[in-house]
């Protein structure tokens, strides 16, 4: 898995490429947990996201619920394999996906 991060003052694009599963979800938690002060706008990008495990959805909803208290997520670029997984656990009714 790789991850790009762009900043631009208050908003924050993270870039995620290739599986999010049990493996990688924890680089991609410390990643978020420290770069979120300050932040009223994240942007996650998974236009390269090839996979989703729980351990994944458990970060975007601990993520959704910081988001929550100080600004907005967005979740964007999903791809087929990926929103089928948010749209049978339901994430897609949590999570604001363009």
């Amino acid at each position: 898995m790789t991850i790009t991060k762009q900043s631009n003052g208050n908003e924050l694009k993270v870039s995620v490429a290739g599986r999010l599963d049990t493996t990688t979800a924890p680089e991609l938690e410390s990643g978020l947990k420290e770069s979120l002060d300050g932040i009223e706008n994240l942007v996650l990008d998974f236009k390269d996201l090839e996979y989703i495990s729980s351990a994944g959805l458990r970060v975007l909803l601990a993520t959704q619920k910081i988001m929550n208290k100080q600004g907005t997520m967005t979740v964007s670029s999903v791809n087929d394999v990926v929103m089928e997984i948010f749209e049978v656990t339901g994430f897609s009714e949590i999570l604001n996906i363009i």
